[in-house]
């Protein structure tokens, strides 16, 4: 929301006041309280009639430094509220050095001068990361006597701002104005399935707005040298969160927010869906899962969509009887070809279906001010909305799960929980504006509690649409409802980079995109792009998406990039345990893995798929891409060809193929199998070698979910590389990529300790 009419002026209707003076300050030894006057004082008579603002200052983590603005503190905060997990034991510290008072945690510091104007600065290596200025801290009320609380922060000469939830405008959020509240607005507008209030800079920090509903901002927009946000209410709280790097940013973030648990690695697999609003029955469903195996297409999940419910009767949670007259038989049937299966639900509740009236009887629905059953006609006729404030009622919802599960669904599609109203009253007192962003993280922990309760840790995962500051901990995320078109396919990638740098570890998206039918050139290519992000599901709307509707060169494609994602699962998985570590996504941003090279800033069309993978869709018709390559020996893993960077490339590529380079210095392990992603990925395992640095030692971990990894070093001296194994359970070999591509893999023997092999070139 923006305030001000230029520089000078406020906008008609709207009184605003900042922090300008400091008047008082109480020092402890962990934490600052400010009072700061919203004019200059000098003499007593000016301190009546004239607000005082309260600004605690506080560390509930190493490296992270809170700050709460408050006008009137009589507001009462009636929840949700974001859980926050604070460090054990820690504590920031406070000092004085004169005039200057300063609150440190670890590395970052809150310095204020007492004697100069109102001025927070953080500094982190005595240089300033960021600052509370002359509009830094402050209300303002608007023409209909709304009250807002208003934080602003500084912005450096080339500072760009990056992620706020998964957003399909640009990449880099400069100059946007961006609203944190839930909307099903597809992938084509600035409205969003997936909030958070939360960003990070290319200059070493992030900041989280801890305020679950409606936070406006403005990024460099109304102030283009600042970062403004707001919201309604008499207080404000921030935590500037330092890094440097953009991942020990997310370090932090997740640490404080939620790290995504680890999901099955037979998610990591092929999807496939009905798709919406298709006609599919058991027959159709068997056709399809047939015509993929008979084309070697390796499926790991089959997903049913919204029509294995019977129309107008969402959700019931039961198979449509004239549909699926046997669906317990229907599921074993499946499950005997080796798949798993998810199925879609969303928390609404249409009136017809019987689970209405037993949900209103049973006081599970939101209710509006007046006891009447919040409804309407939005998606589902007379539809209502599980009311996940009441525990009674995430029990009775997860109780319906609980019966699917035991006919053999695997795992759940949490489709919507955007559309929440805010004319209504939840069961637990909730403020209504605050639970409209919140909705979904009480919506997807449910189910995903449940899942992991019924199938073990390790074993739950959804395949989820809407998610707040938080909601990573319950993945996968999908990107939700885009066309079929190159552009679509390109602002899906936008967004799902912009979530990751939120602290989301797990993305999908549709392969060929959802409203529409693609061409065959734009399935083909996204075919290749969903199967190399970490999770890969067919879906569409009125379109089945099986690739032999598209050509024969699309069951091509799409075998061949399967098949490669299984023999990459010792590397994907190996990235998935990292997002569950440290926070860091699967799919990262160039800036993530970059920090220091100012040209992978700006990227959004490529990114790292782990850490040593770097990929570069196509999204053109012709096959044409340009892409950047940073600096070394890079090598293709499809063709073993050497490229030099740091430079821009211009290519054409067959549909066999696009820039998949090896990062210089990786060793990608590649597993012996192509058929699942469930195999012990050590036994067998090839190591790619790539561009080895004399005398630097790489170390590789193959995971083994359940058991020991093996852990294998690799250290060139001179023409030879040695690889040392530690837990390999087998036979390994080692292939080193050199000018004239891929050496033939050379094998070491069932329970050797070490090989070497020769360097070519």
């Amino acid at each position: 929301m923006k305030f001000t009419d230029g520089y000078w002026l406020m906008r008609e209707g709207v009184q605003a006041s900042w922090a300008k003076q400091l008047a008082d300050a109480r020092i402890e030894d962990d934490r600052l309280t400010l009072y700061a006057a919203v004019r200059r004082v000098e003499r007593r008579g000016q301190t009546l009639n004239s607000p005082l603002l309260t600004v605690e200052c506080f560390s509930p983590a190493e490296g992270v430094i809170g700050v709460r603005s408050v006008h009137h503190d009589g507001e009462e905060d009636r929840g949700p509220r974001f859980s926050l997990a604070s460090a054990p034991g820690h504590a920031g510290k406070t000092s004085t050095d004169g005039s200057v008072v300063e609150l440190s945690s670890g590395p970052l510091t809150l310095r204020v001068d007492t004697a100069e104007p109102w001025r927070l600065d953080f500094v982190a290596d005595e240089r300033v990361l960021t600052s509370a200025g002359s509009r830094g801290t402050g209300f303002a009320t608007d023409p209909e006597g709304r009250h807002f609380s208003i934080g602003q922060l500084s912005l450096g000469v080339g500072e760009l701002v990056y992620g706020l939830g998964e957003r399909f405008t640009p990449f880099t959020k400069n100059g946007q104005s961006v609203d944190i509240w839930q909307a099903d607005g597809g992938t084509a507008s600035e409205q969003a399935y997936k909030n958070v209030p939360f960003y990070l800079t290319n200059r070493g920090y992030g900041v989280f707005v801890n305020h679950p509903g409606l936070v406006s901002y403005e990024i460099g927009s109304e102030s283009v040298g600042q970062v403004q946000f707001s919201v309604e209410g008499q207080s404000v709280e921030y935590l500037v969160i330092h890094g440097p790097t953009p991942k020990e940013i997310l370090d932090r973030y997740t640490a404080l927010t939620g790290r995504p648990a680890l999901p099955p690695a037979w998610s990591f697999g092929l999807w496939l869906s009905t798709s919406f609003t298709t006609d599919y029955d058991e027959e159709t469903v068997t056709r399809f899962v047939r015509g993929m195996a008979e084309r070697d297409i390796p499926l790991s999940v089959f997903h049913f969509d919204c029509f294995w419910m019977r129309e107008y009767q969402w959700c019931d949670f039961t198979w449509d009887p004239a549909v699926f007259p046997d669906p317990e038989g229907m599921l074993a049937r499946l499950k005997e070809q080796g798949l798993r299966v998810s199925v879609w639900i969303n928390p609404y509740i249409g009136q017809k279906s019987p689970l209405f009236a037993e949900a209103r009887r049973l006081g599970y629905l939101v209710r509006k001010a007046n006891g009447d059953v919040w409804q309407w006609d939005m998606w589902q006729a007379g539809m209502a909305l599980v009311d996940f404030t009441n525990p009674e009622a995430r029990e009775w919802f997860a109780g319906k799960l609980r019966v699917l599960a035991g006919q053999g669904v695997d795992c759940f599609k949490t489709d919507f929980g955007e559309r929440v109203p805010t004319d209504v009253v939840w069961h637990d007192g909730s403020d209504p504006e605050r639970m409209h962003n919140y909705y979904t993280q009480l919506y997807n922990e449910t189910v995903f509690r449940a899942l992991t309760e019924l199938r073990g840790e390790g074993e739950a995962v959804l395949f989820a649409r809407s998610a707040t500051a938080g909601g990573q901990q319950f993945p996968v995320h999908w990107g939700g409802d885009c066309e079929s078109t190159f552009d679509a396919m390109a602002e899906s990638l936008r967004g799902g980079l912009s979530l990751g740098l939120s602290g989301f570890g797990f993305w999908s998206h549709d392969i060929g995109g959802f409203e529409g039918t693609p061409t065959p050139a734009t399935f083909k290519r996204w075919a290749q792009f969903g199967l190399l992000s970490s999770h890969s599901r067919l879906h569409g709307s009125n379109s089945y998406r099986v690739p032999w509707h598209y050509d024969e060169e699309a069951v091509t494609v799409t075998r061949d990039f399967t098949r490669l994602k299984h023999r990459l699962m010792p590397y994907l998985y190996r990235a998935a345990e990292q997002a569950r570590e440290s926070g860091t996504p699967v799919m990262r941003a160039m800036l993530l893995e970059f920090p220091d090279d100012p040209s992978c800033h700006v990227l959004d069309r490529q990114y790292m798929l782990g850490g040593d993978i770097l990929v570069a869709p196509v999204f053109t018709e012709d096959g044409t891409v340009e892409y950047y390559v940073p600096a070394g020996t890079w090598t293709h893993l499809l063709s073993g060809e050497q490229v030099q960077g740091p430079g821009w490339r211009r290519e054409r590529f067959g549909f066999d193929s696009l820039p998949l380079l090896a990062r210089p210095g990786s060793v990608i392990p590649f597993g012996a199998e192509d058929e699942t992603p469930e195999y012990a990925w050590a036994d067998g395992v090839t190591l790619r070698v790539h561009a080895p640095a004399d005398g630097v030692e790489t170390v590789t971990t193959v995971p083994a979910p359940g058991g020991t990894p093996a852990t294998f070093r690799i250290r060139r001296e001179g023409d030879t590389v040695t690889v040392t194994a530690e837990g390999a359970p087998g036979a390994w070999r080692v292939e080193i990529a050199g000018p004239e591509g891929y050496a033939e893999p050379v094998a070491a023997d069932p329970g050797a300790a070490s090989l070497s092999v020769p360097v070519a070139g």
